[in-house]
């Protein structure tokens, strides 16, 4: 029979209380109160107007674009982007020269630049060819050098984002399948590439967010962007700042559902992962019980019985 005295109660678990964390929401809920109040009474701008625009015919054709202009430059910035990066490092001095001049040159540029250039690309190259077989480049259109700005702009930050998570998997990765028979390409496409892709993915999806951002400059060449139509209605009427906010919105409903398939896919990459408590467990401090201190009760329980 145990003694009652050896047997011990389940630890229970106080949460931490943060009252400095307390008074920084109380004060940033001030602030936003106070900027509300300020617009709300000094505030010129027509909200009614807004609202009906929100979902306007040529609103949502730019905002089409935009996203067919962020997801084709994304897929093949990718695509490209694990091309040089395969050439940054690989043995051949010549492939690692000119991938290192590609991302020298068009991450070292601006990207407006680089819109503007392939815009006007015809002004000195107006053919590019061979022989009789001659393209004439004024044929480009704004969409499309949007696109190539913006797919060449992409593949050179990724091409950097994808060799840094190539290089964080360890050496021996290579050897062990070397030591299998599988050739180089069935070892980065097999063993190194899925390893890898949970250091590539978070800032991937960063770069994601960032790219949608970015398309909001090719409105300069009259691509037909979200921002150059909310810009021509508001020019029309005198409503530029309603068509701005208007435009807005819709880069921030954009940029949350790239965040959320960003959350997915890390969460899909990395189930053995430990799970980081949310905002709202961190913001006040409340844990829990951990799934060790269940243990403890339970092995004591089981010591006790």
């Amino acid at each position: 029979m145990t003694d009652p005295r050896t047997m011990q109660a389940p630890r229970r678990v106080v949460p931490v209380r943060h009252y400095g964390q307390w008074a920084g929401v109380a004060a940033l809920v001030l602030l936003a109160a106070l900027i509300v109040w300020q617009i709300a009474q000094n505030s010129v701008i027509r909200w009614d107007l807004i609202f009906s625009r929100v979902g306007a015919e040529a609103i949502l054709e730019g905002m089409a674009v935009t996203v067919v202009l962020t997801v084709v430059a994304m897929v093949l910035g990718v695509a490209l982007g694990v091309v040089i990066a395969v050439m940054r490092i690989s043995g051949n001095p010549v492939l690692a020269t000119v991938a290192w001049l590609f991302v020298w040159v068009f991450r070292g540029t601006p990207l407006l630049v680089q819109v503007l250039i392939w815009f006007n690309l015809a002004l000195f190259i107006p053919t590019i060819g061979v022989g009789e077989f001659q393209i004439p480049l004024n044929t480009i259109s704004p969409f499309l050098a949007a696109l190539i700005a913006l797919t060449l702009n992409e593949a050179a930050y990724m091409s950097e984002i994808v060799r840094g998570g190539l290089l964080s998997v360890d050496r021996g990765q290579h050897e062990a399948a070397g030591a299998l028979g599988m050739t180089p390409a069935q070892t980065l496409r097999r063993i190194i590439l899925p390893q890898a892709m949970r250091a590539i993915l978070p800032p991937t999806g960063n770069e994601l967010v960032t790219l949608l951002k970015e398309t909001s400059l090719v409105s300069v060449i009259g691509a037909g962007d979200l921002l150059y139509r909310a810009r021509q209605i508001g020019a029309a009427d005198f409503s530029l700042m309603e068509m701005l906010l208007v435009a807005s919105v819709w880069y921030l409903f954009l940029t949350s559902i790239a965040s959320v398939l960003q959350t997915w896919l890390e969460r899909r990459f990395a189930k053995d992962a430990p799970k980081r408590p949310g905002a709202f467990t961190r913001l006040f401090g409340f844990r829990g019980t951990p799934r060790d201190e269940h243990s403890a009760a339970d092995t004591t329980k089981e010591q006790g019985a």
